[in-house]
């Protein structure tokens, strides 16, 4: 942002209503005194030129000052939202000093949340890295100790568990890596339920699922729906459910999705931990602990969100997408 001299707000207003009086006073002054000289006809003809010349400057001057510099701020937010942490080139022109100070703290905060997610992302790939030598020779060392015989059944146990713990962190490091990834891959676009019944019976035969609102578009491709939904239905098998009821609902300001299943639900001890990072009630059967909080990072990404709801019955989990994103939803039935 170069620097220039910029007007303040109130200067810009206060000149726009300065600039209206003065043109009722001209009028005024034009006619009484310019009408029995020329005529009022061309007197009038004189004053309407006059205004709509000086309106159109006006209009000129608040579009530079105002409009411009808001139309532009609005187009570097939305790319900035839809550009998946991209760069994205800032707006070069700034009207009033407000909108400058505006502008520029905009600014500042997106390449904040910029460099803040390729931080993230770096210290991901970093701590990976540096760990995946050391699990592959923990590996190689436990093929080596079970071909090499002569343990005995202590012996196997011990190496058994090591592997276990080797397994874990493999895991712990993949879904780490896709805890990152879930922050930046962008699901842009709308699906309906009624679209993706048939891929999430494929893939989830051990459930029956029932859909409410299967028309009303949700604001994420089936990509990303298919993956949060996949997730959210995993958890419901693993925890005893054998139905799962999904439905959408089009409510005041958001699109929510409801998704209800008949296991063994969440204590209330637990819940206020499910979405935390590595936060597991099966680590003993491989669970890691990142299924909600790539969820929640596949949400957070595309201004959605989820929650937990406490259910007597099996576990609810309700997802909202805001409704600007979706366009024009049809009704739908009640959850």
């Amino acid at each position: 942002m170069t620097r220039h001299w910029r007007p303040t707000l109130a200067f810009v207003l206060g000149g726009a209503l300065a600039s209206t009086l003065a043109l009722s006073f001209a009028g005024l002054v034009t006619l009484r005194y310019l009408g029995p000289e020329i005529g009022f006809k061309n007197a009038a003809l004189i004053l309407g030129a006059l205004i709509v010349a000086l309106t159109a400057a006006l209009g000129w001057l608040l579009a530079r000052l105002l409009l411009r510099p808001i139309t532009a701020l609005e187009r570097y937010s939305v790319e900035q939202r839809a550009g998946g942490g991209g760069q994205v080139d800032p707006p070069r022109h700034f009207g009033t000093h407000e909108l400058h100070r505006t502008a520029a703290a905009v600014i500042e905060m997106a390449d904040t949340l910029r460099n803040r997610e390729a931080t993230i992302r770096s210290f991901t790939d970093h701590v990976t890295h540096e760990l995946k030598t050391p699990v592959s020779a923990i590996r190689a060392a436990v093929e080596l100790l079970e071909d090499g015989g002569g343990l005995g059944q202590a012996d196997r146990r011990l190496l058994g568990q090591i592997d276990g713990a080797r397994a874990q962190i493999e895991a712990q490091l993949e879904a780490l890596r896709s805890m990152a990834r879930s922050r930046e891959t962008r699901y842009l676009g709308q699906v309906t339920l009624d679209a993706l019944m048939a891929r999430l019976a494929a893939h989830h035969p051990d459930l029956v699922l029932t859909v409410t609102g299967g028309q009303v578009p949700v604001p994420l491709s089936a990509e990303g729906l298919l993956v949060v939904l996949g997730q959210l239905l995993r958890n419901a098998s693993e925890s005893g459910a054998t139905h799962v009821d999904l439905a959408v609902l089009a409510e005041a300001d958001r699109i929510a999705l409801y998704v209800v299943d008949d296991g063994r639900g969440v204590s209330p001890g637990n819940a206020p931990r499910l979405f935390d990072p590595f936060f597991t009630t099966r680590r003993d059967a491989g669970g890691t602990g990142m299924g909600l909080t790539i969820v929640k990072g596949i949400l957070a990404a595309h201004r959605g969100a989820i929650c937990h709801v406490p259910d007597r019955n099996g576990a609810r989990f309700r997802l909202s997408f805001p409704t600007d994103v979706a366009g024009p939803v049809p009704p739908s039935g009640t959850a």
